[in-house]
């Protein structure tokens, strides 16, 4: 069990692992902000999959984008015991394949046909003028000291020329694949019989989902809140998926929140009607975007989960909790 410090939610206790980010800005040569992290238990080590902006950038002028020159690598740190985490590699570089940045990497291990499969979904920022932003994946591979992205497999998911992003991708219980997205404001669920039916849906898969997307829609802003999307990958527990999102509230600050998902269709069973996790620390309040905690990543161990989380746009912060807490609230709730 991880020592930490207690964070009060109306419901329940979400604990935060310490009172300082995991990861700090600036610590990795050429980089500023190091924030939104996914994380990834494998070979005895945690795996921080984060979101690193290359220096240089500059704030707008006001009247467009809020940076410029803002440009983002995917890198990985690694950790033994989950709290000192050391700067490794970079996983994707940007410029790869017409992709401006990378932006907030999910890695998920996802049953497919009997094989199990690691994916990793992100933002993919085209450059000005190329479209909308999109989801990218890529099938990654562990050599034994690192992992790699398999680039045969490198895909943008999703319908084309719409804006979309916070993907995660899961196993439904009877094997189908989902995966959910955002098409702004709210969430989507899309279902496929499998990964290959993912990467490659028939040519009017996508039409037919955007001609009812009302039917695919998960969830919905909070009344007054701007909008919401997948954090972490879901949790699977035995009553269904833990998914933990983010939702922005009117005053552009965003909040930790969660709902439990049926094992077989994907459908919300149950959400809390509070946020789980707040800004309130000064490194989660203040920074390139104030107000922020942006849930990213979790590992489950046993009742324990372990939760990374971006923190105003620069930083990584993680919090615990339990498995059996959280339920219970989510039981509650119904």
């Amino acid at each position: 069990m991880l020592d930490s410090s207690v964070a009060t939610i109306p419901s329940h206790v979400v604990r935060r692992l310490r009172d300082r980010p995991i990861v700090e800005a600036g610590t990795v040569l050429g980089y500023g902000p190091l924030f939104n992290a996914g994380v990834l238990h494998h070979a005895g080590l945690y795996h921080l999959f984060v979101r690193a902006v290359r220096n240089g950038y500059r704030p707008g002028d006001g009247t467009g984008p809020r940076f410029v020159d803002y440009v983002s690598d995917i890198v990985v740190f690694t950790s033994a015991d989950g709290h000192s985490y050391e700067y490794g590699y970079v996983l994707a570089s940007a410029g790869i394949g017409g992709t401006l940045s990378f932006e907030d990497p999910r890695v998920q291990w996802v049953e497919d046909r009997g094989n199990r499969q690691l994916v990793m979904t992100y933002t993919q920022v085209p450059p000005p003028g190329d479209g909308p932003w999109r989801i990218g994946a890529y099938r990654l591979h562990w050599d034994g000291k690192r992992f790699e992205r398999e680039e045969a497999t490198g895909q943008l998911l999703g319908p084309p020329d719409v804006e979309n992003k916070d993907a995660v991708v899961f196993t439904l219980s009877d094997g189908r694949v989902a995966l959910i997205h955002r098409v702004h404001p709210d969430m989507q669920l899309a279902v496929f019989d499998d990964l290959e039916h993912l990467w490659h849906p028939p040519g009017d898969y996508w039409d037919a989902h955007l001609a009812n997307l009302a039917s695919h829609t998960l969830l919905v802003p909070s009344p007054g809140a701007l909008g919401v999307g997948a954090g972490a990958p879901p949790v699977q527990t035995e009553a269904g998926f833990l998914l933990f999102f983010h939702e922005r509230r009117a005053d552009g600050s965003y909040t930790m929140n969660l709902a439990l998902l049926d094992k077989t269709t994907g459908r919300v069973l149950s959400r809390l009607p509070e946020p789980i996790f707040e800004p309130e620390l000064d490194w989660e309040c203040w920074g390139d975007v104030d107000n922020v905690v942006f849930v990213q990543g979790a590992h489950c161990d046993g009742d324990d989960l372990y939760l990374t989380y971006g923190a105003a746009d620069r930083c990584v912060g993680v919090a615990t909790a339990h498995v059996g807490h959280l339920l219970d609230a989510l039981r509650a709730a119904i």
